[in-house]
C-alpha cells in the first residue's frame, strides 16, 4: 500500500544542451518531466518507496509524456486526473558552466491549476505515513489552496506526517505579502517545515537558523524545523529542544543546481519513513541534494539505494 503521497503540478522541461547560450540562442533541447512535488515522488519511488501523485493533466502530448514518464518510475496514478479544457504546463531552462540556470515557463492557466478541491475527500489516507506539501501549488489558483488545506486538515486528523517546504515562487503569486501569508499559513499546519535559508529571510524576516526555527515552531501542529544552507548543510531544531547543524558534501562539479531542493526533500523524507533520527534523515537529505546538482535534468541525478549507499560509504 503506498506509504507516501504528495500534489503538485508537473511540467515537461526543455532542457538546452548549448552550454552558457541564453535561452533565445540555444537550439538543442532535451526533454524531462519536472514540477517541484514530482521530483520528491520520482526520487523516492527509485528509492523503492510506494508514491501516489495527486494532480491534472491536460488531454495533450505533454500530458502524456508526464502519465508515461510516472507510470515508468512505479509512482501510482490512481489520483491524476485529465482534462481537454486545459493545458499541461510545460518550461524552458538554458544550461550553464557556473550558477544557476535560467527558466521560462509556460504554465498560466494549466490544467494543473484548475484542480478540484472536492477530489480530496476521494483520496484513501488509511496507510499513508508522510505528505509532502510546497508552496508552489497553493500559488496557482485558490482552488489549489483550499485542496492543500483539505490534504493538511485530513493529515492531521489521521495523524499522518505533513512535511513542508515553501518552495517560493514570487512570480506565480499575485504579490508578496499574499505569498507570505499563504505560505506560512500552510506552514503553521505542517508537522515539519523545511525552508531555505533565503527563503525564510523573505517569509519571516531572519537569516539566523536558530530565529528561523523559533518562529516556525510557533506553528500549532510543527514539531520539527529543517532549515537548508545550501552547500553548508542544514540547521534542525524539533518542540522537544533539540537541535544541531549536519554539514553538507562537496562535489567536484556542479552541472545543474534545479532540483537540489527537492532532492534535500527526497533524502530526508526517505529517512522519516525508515524510522531514522532527524539529524540522521538531514544527513542523506544533504547527500541526496548534493548528487543532484551532479547531472543533468530536474531529477536525473536522484539515486537509487545502492548509489546512495556508495555516496554515503564514500564520503563518510
Amino acid at each position: 500500500m503506498p506509504e507516501f503521497l504528495s500534489i503538485g503540478e508537473p511540467l515537461v522541461v526543455f532542457a538546452a544542451e548549448n552550454e552558457d547560450q541564453p535561452l533565445a540562442k540555444a537550439e538543442t533541447f532535451k526533454k524531462y518531466v519536472a514540477g517541484a512535488e514530482l521530483n520528491v515522488c520520482l526520487g523516492l519511488s527509485k528509492l523503492q518507496h510506494v508514491v501516489h501523485y495527486v494532480s491534472r493533466l491536460g488531454r495533450d502530448p505533454f500530458g502524456d509524456f508526464i502519465v508515461t514518464s510516472i507510470q515508468k518510475n512505479h509512482i501510482k496514478t490512481d489520483y491524476v486526473s485529465s482534462t481537454d479544457k486545459y493545458k499541461t504546463g510545460f518550461y524552458f531552462k538554458n544550461k550553464v558552466s557556473t550558477g544557476d540556470p535560467d527558466t521560462f515557463y509556460f504554465r498560466k492557466d494549466s490544467a494543473a491549476s484548475h484542480f478540484d478541491a472536492a477530489k480530496i475527500s476521494k483520496i484513501d489516507f488509511s496507510n499513508l505515513k508522510v505528505i509532502h506539501l510546497t508552496g508552489i501549488f497553493a500559488a496557482l489558483s485558490p482552488e489549489n489552496m483550499k485542496a492543500l488545506l483539505e490534504i493538511e486538515n485530513f493529515a492531521n486528523n489521521r495523524q499522518i506526517m505533513i512535511t513542508f517546504d515553501p518552495n517560493l515562487r514570487p512570480a506565480l503569486w499575485k504579490n508578496q505579502s499574499t505569498m507570505i501569508r499563504t505560505t506560512n499559513r500552510l506552514a503553521a499546519n505542517a508537522t515539519i517545515v523545511m525552508p531555505g535559508v533565503n527563503e525564510a529571510e523573505i517569509l519571516m524576516g531572519s537569516r539566523d537558523p536558530k530565529t528561523i526555527a523559533d518562529f516556525y515552531l510557533k506553528g500549532k501542529k510543527t514539531q520539527a524545523v529543517v532549515i537548508k544552507m545550501g552547500a553548508k548543510g542544514a540547521y534542525f531544531q524539533d518542540v522537544k529542544g533539540n537541535s544541531g547543524f549536519v554539514p553538507g558534501f562537496k562535489v567536484t562539479e556542479v552541472i545543474d543546481t534545479v532540483g537540489a531542493g527537492d532532492g534535500f526533500a527526497v533524502g530526508f523524507i526517505h529517512g522519516i519513513l525508515n524510522d531514522y533520527s532527524l539529524k540522521k534523515s538531514i544527513g542523506i537529505a544533504n547527500a541526496i541534494g548534493a548528487m543532484a546538482v551532479t547531472s543533468e535534468g530536474d531529477n536525473d541525478g536522484y539515486p537509487d539505494s545502492k548509489q546512495l549507499n556508495e555516496f554515503l560509504k564514500a564520503n563518510q
